[in-house]
This record gives structure tokens, sequence and C-alpha cells, in this order.
């Protein structure tokens, strides 16, 4: 049991609660084993685990999408640079299409008048194209994809 790290051991070494690395283990993104005390512990890789969900979180992946892209990796072994590279690219691409949808709310800002209702005829920000004018005033969508 060496080579194993106690979740206060793999909180302290990694930055995060006690009760951050109880949660991401609830939710599949890491794991652990229990000695013969009943106690938790976690594999020395766990830790690059957790630094890739911090990461991932800080760029605005789900915990999610971070679960499924951590789940096509091995299992008994740290993630390797290899893995890294893979993970990334799989999440390039979605971040660049998220910079590019606030980018352009980022422009059409000025367009806003701010009222809150989304009466007007043609609001870019939440009806783009005034295709909800037809229904009537008033809001229509909660989201709009």
């Amino acid at each position: 049991m060496q080579d194993f790290l106690t979740v206060g051991e793999v909180a302290a070494r990694s930055g995060v609660a006690v009760s951050t690395i109880h949660f991401y283990e609830s939710k599949g993104l890491i794991s652990s084993i229990r000695n013969a005390g009943n106690q938790r512990r976690f594999e020395r890789g766990e830790l690059r685990r957790v630094a890739i969900i911090k990461v991932a979180q800080r760029a605005g992946i789900s915990l999610g999408e971070i679960r499924d892209a951590l789940a096509t990796l091995p299992t008994k072994r740290a993630i390797s640079a290899h893995d890294w590279a893979r993970l990334s690219k799989r999440w390039k691409k979605d971040l660049e299409e998220r910079i590019g949808r606030l980018e352009e709310l980022r422009d059409q800002l000025s367009d806003c008048i701010g009222c809150g209702c989304l009466s007007l005829d043609t609001c870019p920000l939440r009806n783009p194209m005034d295709v909800l004018a037809e229904e009537g005033p008033g809001p229509r969508l909660l989201e709009y994809d």
C-alpha cells in the first residue's frame, strides 16, 4: 500500500478539498480501492486525473463530458502525454465553437437595449432572424439552439 495515497494526501497534492475528491469519485471521474480498515486509497496516477479534471473544468468542459473522455483511457496506469493530446483534441473543437458563439454574442450586445422582456420585433440575441415574430409578442423560448 506504499504506492497508494490517502484522500487527504490526494487533496493536499492536487490542491482541491477532500470533499471535492469524494465528489469526483462519486461521479466516476476518479477511483480508489479500500484497505483492510475500509479506508480509501488512491493510486498516484489519480493525481493526474484530478489535474485534468481541473484544467477541463477551467476550460468550461462539463463534468459529464470529462467523465466520458476519461472513460476512454486505461485505468491501470497514469495518464500519458499522448492521452492528454487525445483528450485536448477532443475538446478543442467544442471550445472553438463556443468561442465563436461568444464572439457573436459580444458583437450583438450593442444592438440589445436590455429591456429584459425579449418582446422586441427583432432581437438578434434571443430571436435571430425574427423567426418567432409570427407567434406574437413576448418570450417564446427558454433556450435557443
